[in-house]
């Protein structure tokens, strides 16, 4: 989805503990790509959740607004978990689209490709 949209991203696998254990970037996405992949993949793994939530909730909720304090977090779209049933097994995390809602799509999209592997 993102290579055929032409988008120069990076993608990183964390595992459940946060832990990088695969990167991706295409030979056109921005160096800043690498950090804010991981960051993204290391922040949904950390809190089991999508980093666009995230970002919505710490822009909504004052008492949220300091989770962009905890070291390692990047609260920006592009972060989503990955479940085998309800348990989250990891997180994908892509940065270089333009937008974090298009960063999700892409991270959504490659968990599409794989998701016979996770039942």
């Amino acid at each position: 989805a993102c290579s055929a949209s032409g988008y120069n991203v990076t993608a990183a696998v964390v595992d459940r503990a946060g832990s990088l254990r695969a990167l991706q970037r295409a030979d056109n996405a921005g160096p800043h790509t690498v950090g804010a992949a991981q960051g993204k993949a290391y922040t949904s793994a950390s809190a089991r959740n999508t980093t666009a939530a995230m970002l919505e909730n710490v822009q909504k909720n004052p008492g949220a607004a300091t989770l962009v304090d905890i070291p390692g977090f990047l609260v920006l779209g592009g972060g989503v978990p990955v479940k085998v049933g309800n348990e989250v097994i990891g997180a994908v995390g892509v940065g270089g689209a333009p937008g974090g809602h298009l960063d999700e799509q892409c991270a959504n999209a490659g968990i599409a490709k794989v998701a016979e592997l996770l039942k």
